[in-house]
């Protein structure tokens, strides 16, 4: 009887989190099938250690997928480039959030392993300082340098994206910088 109500209990907490877990994992794996394959070895552990987990496994999940992910990014070092198509939360214009998602994969998958897991949990996932340096296993501090150094790179990515894009266009990356000042 136990074996069943632990069953249930796996059953529901997969139906209630499985799409937020899934977006989480789309977006540290890079695509949306990578993120299904990360997420299935994730809850593979967890039904493993179903017994010994006490309270909300969320946190449990969220932890291995964090450290899945940063397992694969040592072994590959290069990321497959696929966009991640995830229902966006209102769209306002579907081809709008498209390229938008798309834009931001893009420049996530060139920050190093640690930056983009800090940045997703913050800023995806909308977790605190405390509760992104529990999930990661790492201290408040480490949260906070690795967004300052994650966002600065996203800045500088973009940033050079900008003058590329200019100078292809035909357009002085100056000019583009005076336009945007005035």
């Amino acid at each position: 009887m136990r074996h069943e109500e632990q069953q249930r209990s796996l059953e529901r907490f997969v139906a209630d989190r499985g799409d937020g877990l899934l977006r989480t994992a789309a977006l540290l794996a890079g695509s949306r099938a990578d993120g299904e394959d990360l997420l299935q070895s994730a809850l593979e552990r967890l039904l493993r250690n179903w017994r010994r987990i006490d309270g909300d496994p969320e946190n449990y999940v969220r932890r291995t997928l964090y450290n899945l992910a940063t397992d694969g990014w040592r072994r590959q070092r290069v990321w497959q480039r696929k966009a991640v198509f995830l229902e966006p939360v209102p769209p306002v214009d579907p081809a709008t959030a498209i390229d938008l998602r798309d834009a931001v994969v893009r420049v996530l998958v060139q920050l190093p392993p640690r930056q983009r897991a800090v940045l997703v949990l913050r800023y995806f996932e909308q977790l605190s300082e405390a509760e992104t340096a529990e999930t990661l296993g790492c201290s408040v501090g480490t949260v906070k340098s690795a967004t300052s150094r994650g966002l600065a790179r996203l800045r500088a990515i973009t940033a050079s994206g900008a003058s590329t894009e200019a100078t292809a266009s035909g357009v002085s990356p100056e000019a583009t910088t005076a336009k945007e000042s005035s």
